[in-house]
């Protein structure tokens, strides 16, 4: 009969914590599980194995006695004992107390044996139950809920201002999902059960699906408030006017001041991103003013500029 190194088949230190070794069962579980291996025979003995690992390391009793066992035996071994010669029989279940035996059932209900050698004789076996307190139970299935699963969903700033509904599939998975106005990027979103698929008749994990809001040309995002650039010609910022600004709730004028500078912030009130999930709460547009220079000037506009100029010369005078 094999020694059975379990801290070694869940890829765990001897000091591992319950966390710990819980983790890395779920891992592998996953990893191997029937379910993703069909017809593998190699992964089937795997998950067995696995299963086996996680019922002594997670279970108080049995990790102690165990490693009881794994101590004596690494002695035994460094003397030079051959494994034929080790006597097992002090660390043999010996019938009372709690007594397990597993089917097939325990292994998601594929073909080959139950637990090894190993465990039937440290643990129990034969009989075909669980005695507990003299209470006879039927063998139990081992299940586990699925793992999450984890992805990205790109939309555009607009659509994101707006909400929109995306279809996409995922893990052979057809999903329809509707995105509320104002989603910020990295927003994670929780679909329940859309996830990787338990074992033993567990339950999926759920799908976490991070929102990755793509860069705008026209705006620049913080928060709820965007921000542009407008620009506005020398003639208006200089005697005051209008200018059209383009916003996601369409085109507005704003009043351009006499004498605006530039790079002036003009702030719009209401018309910047839906806050999430705040209906009808809005940030703020923040504009800001870059004066264009006039470009292709006629020979009389030229002449205008130049007697502007020589009035200004005079008015320091």
């Amino acid at each position: 009969m094999d020694y059975k190194d379990y801290y070694k088949v869940l890829g765990v230190e001897k000091t591992a914590t319950q966390d710990e070794i819980k983790k890395a069962y779920r891992k592998l579980a996953v990893k191997y599980h029937p379910d993703k291996n069909a017809g593998n025979k190699q992964a089937e003995e795997k998950f067995k194995e696995i299963n086996e690992a996680n019922e002594v390391l997670s279970d108080a009793a049995k990790r102690k006695k165990y490693d009881e066992l794994g101590e004596n035996w690494k002695y035994y071994q460094q003397s030079g004992g051959q494994e034929q010669d080790f006597d097992w029989s002090r660390y043999q279940n010996q019938g009372g107390g709690q007594q397990r035996t597993y089917s097939n059932q325990d292994f998601g209900g594929f073909g080959g044996g139950g637990f090894s050698d190993f465990f039937e004789t440290m643990f129990g076996g034969g009989g075909g139950g669980f005695s507990q307190g003299g209470r006879a139970r039927q063998g139990r299935r081992s299940s586990m809920r699925g793992e999450d699963m984890r992805a990205s969903l790109s939309v555009t700033l607009e659509e994101a201002y707006h909400g929109v509904e995306k279809m996409f599939t995922i893990d052979g998975q057809s999903i329809k999902l509707k995105i509320k106005p104002g989603v910020p990027d990295g927003q994670v979103l929780k679909l329940t059960g859309k996830g990787y698929a338990g074992s033993g008749g567990g339950a999926h994990g759920d799908l976490l699906l991070s929102i990755v809001v793509e860069k705008d040309s026209r705006y620049e995002r913080k928060g709820a408030d965007l921000y542009t650039d407008l620009h506005v010609d020398i003639i208006t910022a200089e005697l005051g006017g209008k200018a059209e600004v383009k916003t996601f709730k369409g085109t507005i004028k704003v009043n351009i001041a006499k004498e605006t500078d530039n790079g002036k912030a003009l702030r719009l009130p209401g018309m910047g991103m839906p806050i999430y999930g705040k209906a009808n709460e809005f940030g703020d547009l923040y504009v800001k003013v870059n004066l264009q220079l006039l470009k292709n000037l006629t020979e009389k506009e030229t002449k205008l500029f130049k007697e502007l100029a020589a009035l200004r010369v005079e008015s320091r005078k």
